[in-house]
C-alpha cells in the first residue's frame, strides 16, 4: 500500500483569526489542503459534509467548546486524527483530551517547527491506522480465496472436524500425502478459532536448515552466536496469541524435538543466549506427510512429543480416492487462473474432463492446479481439450473411443508420468517435483519405488505384471 499522500486534507478550528491564518501558512507550505472555520458548530457542519484526515482543534471558543466537539468529531468520525491546541494548558486539560480520543496536546504559543513534527506524526499515525485496515482486508480476501473444496463423504468428514476442533484450543495432527490441502486445513481451523484476529504463523520444516531451526523458533539475543548482529524475535514470539503451524513437521531433528515438546508443555521459551523465559500464548497445528509412528519405531521422532501434537488428528483423503471432487476442484482452479491469467476460457470439454477424473493424479490437489493452470496458458481454444492435457502426461487416457488408461494399472500410469515430466525438463528434479505437484523427497521416494534413473529410457523393470510390488498401490 502506497503511503498516505503529503497532500492531506486539514480543517483548523480556532477563534482566533491570527492562529488559524498561521497555521494555513505553515501548512500550506507543506502542501497540504487547508479548511479554516472559527468555532466548533461550523467545524462540525463541515465534517458531515467532507473528510478530513486531520483535525487541529482551539480547546477554548465560545459557544460549543473544543472538548465536545473532540467528542463528536470521534463520534462521528473515529479514523480522523485531532490535534488539540490551547493557550489554557493544564495537565488536566491535556489528560481529558487524550482520554476523549485526540492524538496530542500542543500548549500555544508553539514554534512553526514544534507544529509542523506534531502534524507529522500525526499524519504518519493516520497512515499506520489505513495501512493496517487495508492490511487486514487484503488478508480477509485472501482467506476467503482459499478455499477447501469437496462434497464427496470423506471432505464431509474432514469438515465436521474442522467446524468441531476449530473453536477449540487443542492441538491437532494434520496427516496426509503432499498435496492435499494441508496447510489449507491448518488455516480454516485457525479461521474457525477464536484467535481468527491474531497471526496465523508458518514454519516450514522442511525448508529450515537444522542449525537455524532453534533460532527462527525460539529467537536469539544479539552476539548469542556469530552472525547475531541484532536480537531476533522467534516464530514463536511473532504467533503469540494466534496460531502456530509446523508444516512437514516429521523433519525436524531430535535436539529440537525435545525443546519443542519443552515449549509445547510450558507455554514458554528462551531465546537463544539468554536465561530469561518468555511466556508464550499460542495454539499448536502441525501437519506432515510421514508416517509418524514408523519413525517413533526407527527411533527418529520422539514418541512424547508425537502424543503431544496428536491431540486431534485429520487425516486427509488422497486425491484418487475422492474423484467425484475433480470437476468441482478443476472448474475452480479453471475460474481462477482466467481470472489471474487475464484469460477467458469457458469450459473444460467433458473428453478433458473423463481424463482428469481419471487419472491418478500422484500430486494430489496441487498437481491438479499445477495441470489446470498450464492448460489455461495453453489451451488453443476457449475451451479445454484433451490435446490441451496431452504434455501434462493425460495423452495416454486420450485416445478416440474407449479411453486406453481404462487398460491401465496406476502404478504404470504415475511412473510413466514421472519419466516423461523428467525428460521434460531435462532431468531437473526441483522443477519435476513442482510441476507434479509434491516436494523433492516424494519424487526421490517413486523415482526409487520405480526404479527410474537417467539412463532408464522407457523401460521400466519393475511394472511387469510378475513384479513383487504389484498389487501395492502408490
Amino acid at each position: 500500500m502506497a503511503k498516505l499522500s503529503i497532500l492531506a486534507n486539514i480543517l483548523v478550528i480556532d477563534d482566533e483569526e491570527v492562529m488559524r491564518d498561521s497555521c494555513k501558512q505553515i501548512l500550506s507550505r507543506q502542501g497540504h489542503n487547508v479548511k479554516l472555520v472559527e468555532d466548533g458548530y461550523q467545524g462540525l457542519e463541515l465534517l458531515k459534509e467532507k473528510s478530513f484526515d486531520l483535525v487541529i482543534l482551539d480547546l477554548k471558543m465560545p459557544g460549543i467548546d473544543g472538548m465536545e466537539v473532540l467528542e463528536k468529531i470521534k463520534e462521528s468520525s473515529p479514523e480522523t486524527a485531532v490535534v488539540v491546541i490551547t493557550g489554557y494548558a493544564t495537565v488536566e486539560s491535556a489528560v481529558e483530551a487524550m482520554r476523549r480520543g485526540a492524538y496530542d496536546f500542543l500548549p500555544k504559543p508553539f514554534t512553526p517547527e514544534e507544529f509542523r513534527l506534531i502534524i507529522e506524526r500525526a499524519l504518519e499515525k493516520k497512515r499506520l491506522i489505513l495501512e493496517n485496515i487495508y492490511l487486514r482486508q487484503e488478508l480477509e480476501v485472501k482467506r476467503k480465496s482459499e478455499v477447501i473444496i469437496g462434497k464427496s463423504k470423506v471432505m464431509q468428514k474432514v469438515y465436521e472436524l474442522i467446524r468441531r476442533v476449530g473453536p477449540t484450543d487443542s492441538t491437532v495432527l494434520i496427516l496426509g500425502e503432499s498435496g492435499t490441502g494441508k496447510e489449507l486445513v491448518a488455516k480454516a481451523i485457525h479461521y474457525h478459532s477464536q484467535r481468527k484476529n491474531k497471526p496465523f504463523v508458518i514454519v516450514d520444516c522442511g525448508a529450515l536448515v537444522e542449525n537455524l531451526f532453534e533460532s527462527e523458533l525460539f529467537g536469539h539475543v544479539k552476539g548469542s552466536f556469530t552472525d547475531a548482529a541484532s536480537t531476533k524475535h522467534g516464530r514463536f514470539e511473532v504467533a503469540n496469541g494466534g496460531t502456530l503451524f509446523f508444516d512437514e513437521i516429521g523433519n525436524i531433528g531430535p535436539n529440537v524435538q525435545a525443546k519443542l515438546l519443552r515449549a509445547i508443555q510450558e507455554r514458554e521459551i528462551t531465546r537463544i543466549g539468554s536465561s530469561k523465559t518468555i511466556k508464550i500464548d499460542v495454539r499448536i497445528v502441525a501437519a506432515t506427510n510421514k508416517n509418524l509412528r514408523k519413525a517413533i519405531q526407527e527411533k527418529t521422532f520422539r514418541e512424547d512429543l508425537f502424543y503431544r501434537l496428536s491431540v486431534v488428528p485429520i487425516t486427509l483423503p488422497l486425491l484418487r480416492e475422492r474423484p467425484e471432487d475433480i470437476p468441482e476442484l478443476a472448474n475452480y482452479f479453471l475460474k481462477k487462473y482466467n481470472q489471474k491469467r487475464g484469460k477467458n476460457l469457458t469450459g473444460i470439454s467433458p473428453r478433458a474432463m473423463k481424463a482428469l477424473t481419471e487419472y491418478s493424479w500422484p500430486g494430489n490437489v496441487r498437481e491438479l492446479e499445477n495441470a489446470i493452470e498450464r492448460a489455461v496458458v495453453l489451451a488453443k481454444s476457449n475451451v479445454i481439450e484433451p490435446s490441451d492435457l496431452s504434455y501434462y502426461g493425460l495423452a495416454v487416457d486420450l485416445s478416440p473411443g474407449p479411453m486406453a488408461g481404462n487398460h491401465k494399472r496406476l502404478i504404470d500410469v504415475e511412473a510413466e508420468h514421472i519419466l516423461k515430466i523428467l525428460k521434460e525438463t531435462g532431468w531437473h528434479k526441483s522443477q519435476t517435483a513442482k510441476l507434479l505437484g509434491v516436494d523433492r523427497k516424494t519424487l526421490r521416494v517413486k523415482m526409487k519405488k520405480y526404479r527410474i534413473t537417467e539412463n532408464l529410457g522407457n523401460n521400466f523393470p519393475l511394472l511387469g505384471r510378475n513384479s513383487p510390488r504389484e498389487g501395492k498401490g502408490i
